[in-house]
């Protein structure tokens, strides 16, 4: 078998890049080779991957699948899903492909194990504690004072993530959280500086080969969805050019920082009043980057990553935008609902400077709730400046809709917003221990519509 005809593989799960996504922009790599696990996702997408390329099924014996990788001789190795970035780096080092090393994965996937990294290389000053108990979490409120941000060490998407900010909220949530063998992180809260109508933090693509890292893009954010929930991106970030530089030197020193040598990543950065502070580094691209990237300046991120891991160069560095190019995503509740419609859509879709509008999910499907970003759709398009963006946005969004039935019975009708109108959250429902907001008392499956914070 010459060099040509070996495979790249790529370890699948639901990631930062769709299973159309990876057809496209890895077609012209290399003959593909794609490994999934028995779930729900794999089933609904392994007909389009076969399509590109074979499946491997990947079992719960690491050893096993890497004798059943190595017969296929990969010249090449990735994966765009942060649930397989350990299961990859497992495999590249048992077959000695270049990827992540398993000690550099480790920091990438667990927070408290990356803050400590970082906090040693100097480049973080966020106070940090792994808490298993309740004493831990005790030590930890006397030392950082609220309000603290407490997530679990593995997770993506803000899955429970809690910011706490009274001691009534701390108890109780101690009593549902602990004790745990996996640990808490709990952490000082980061205050970001004003930035409304855009988001107080950013994202910086890095690009990063043996010879060194190189930043490609950043990414300006919407303002977040209490607790942590994303709304969306656009780019170029509103930022000046001497604060682009500052975050992208931020950015590049954390990944070499956590060891990274191939590969993209992904890097969140708070602006503070005090200046740039990182939020977590990312081990592969960020959700819906490649989209960003192919409609701004004509870039294909996932073959970009695929050109990265068998070795070959890149062109330089990604042009940049002439024009600022956006996403948004509508929110689903964080209390456990159905989606029973959606209005609009061909209303906020008829917008000038809208391209385009992808439901995520359709009417009759069930939302499971929580802190998570669960994203409902995908609205998209390109404004002259940030100004025009704002403008777009807020008449595009001010015609969309989404309706759910709560368990409780009741519908509500929620209009998505760019900026949340008040911290409470969707239709009522409060975070852990916080106050609710309030609602007028309605009987089950009476109908009403509530102020949004669903983006």
């Amino acid at each position: 078998m010459s060099a040509a005809q070996r495979p790249l593989a790529v370890v699948y799960d639901h990631g930062s890049a769709s299973a159309g996504e990876l057809a496209v922009g890895l077609a012209a790599s290399a003959p593909l080779v794609f490994l999934v696990r028995a779930s729900e996702h794999s089933a609904r997408t392994e007909q389009v991957l076969r399509q590109s390329g074979r499946t491997l099924r990947l079992t719960e014996d690491p050893e096993a699948d890497a004798r059943a990788l190595a017969r296929l001789r990969p010249r090449a190795l990735l994966t765009f899903a942060e649930s397989e970035l350990r299961a990859t780096a497992e495999l590249a080092a048992r077959l000695s492909l270049p990827f992540h090393t398993p000690h550099t994965a480790a920091a990438l996937t667990d927070k408290a194990e990356q803050r400590a990294r970082l906090h040693r290389a100097g480049l973080d000053r966020v106070r940090s504690h792994r808490v298993h108990d309740a004493a831990g979490w005790a030590a930890a409120l006397d030392g950082l004072g609220l309000p603290v941000v407490v997530k679990p060490p593995r997770g993506q998407g803000s899955r429970a993530v809690h910011k706490v900010t009274t001691h009534g909220q701390a108890v109780a949530l101690a009593k549902e959280l602990l004790p745990d063998a996996d640990g808490w992180v709990v952490e000082e809260h980061l205050e970001g500086r004003p930035g409304l109508p855009h988001g107080d933090y950013v994202s910086v693509e890095t690009a990063s080969t043996p010879a060194g890292t190189v930043p490609l893009a950043v990414t300006g954010k919407h303002p977040l969805v209490p607790p942590f929930r994303e709304t969306g991106q656009f780019w170029p970030a509103a930022l000046s050019a001497a604060e682009e530089r500052e975050v992208c030197d931020l950015a590049v020193a954390a990944v070499r920082a956590l060891g990274v040598t191939t590969g993209l990543c992904h890097t969140e950065i708070k602006l503070t009043p005090a200046g740039p502070r990182l939020i977590e580094v990312n081990g592969r691209l960020g959700g819906h980057l490649n989209e960003l990237a192919r409609r701004a300046c004509g870039v294909d991120l996932v073959g970009w990553a695929g050109r990265l891991a068998l070795g070959e160069e890149l062109p330089g560095p990604l042009p940049p935008p002439r024009a600022v190019h956006f996403q948004y995503n509508s929110l689903a509740p964080v209390a456990p609902c159905t989606l029973t419609a959606v209005h609009g859509a061909r209303a906020a879709r008829a917008v000038d400077g809208v391209t385009g509008h992808r439901p995520y999910v359709r009417p009759g499907g069930r939302l499971p709730g929580g802190t998570g970003t669960a994203h409902l759709d995908l609205l998209w398009g390109t404004a002259a400046d940030h100004d025009a963006m704002v403008r777009t946005l807020e008449t595009a969004l001010s015609r969309l809709s989404h309706e759910f039935t709560f368990d409780d019975g009741t519908v509500h009708t929620v209009h998505p917003r760019l900026t949340p109108p008040h911290p409470d959250l969707l239709c009522g429902r409060r975070p852990h221990g916080g106050p609710r907001a309030p609602e007028p008392a309605r009987p089950p499956g009476s109908r009403g519509t509530a102020p949004s914070t669903a983006g």
